[in-house]
């Protein structure tokens, strides 16, 4: 199984730069494991201490918003596309 996941540029120390990376996994708890054990200490900058994505981590399959799906319980598929962005706040008043 293939899903490819796509790193925005303030993680890519973790992953040689590289701008998408493969990975595996039934669910995107699964497939953030997989990574950690390619990209080590990714996986902390993505979920928290509870266990769930951190809040200002934002997580989308195939274009969906998975904290609208499962959240880290989000079942994936061969072929699906990841995407991590980190939410962007602010703005000019």
């Amino acid at each position: 199984m293939a899903i490819e996941v796509r790193i925005p540029t303030i993680l890519r120390t973790y992953t040689d730069g590289e701008k998408a990376v493969n990975g595996a996994g039934a669910n995107l708890a699964e497939l953030i494991t997989d990574l950690e054990s390619r990209h080590p200490g990714i996986e902390a900058r993505l979920i928290d201490d509870k266990g769930e994505l951190r809040r200002f981590v934002n997580v989308y399959l195939n274009d969906e918003d998975v904290r609208f799906l499962s959240g880290i319980s989000t079942e994936l598929g061969d072929g699906d596309q990841v995407t991590i962005l980190p939410a962007v706040a602010g703005g000019a008043r």
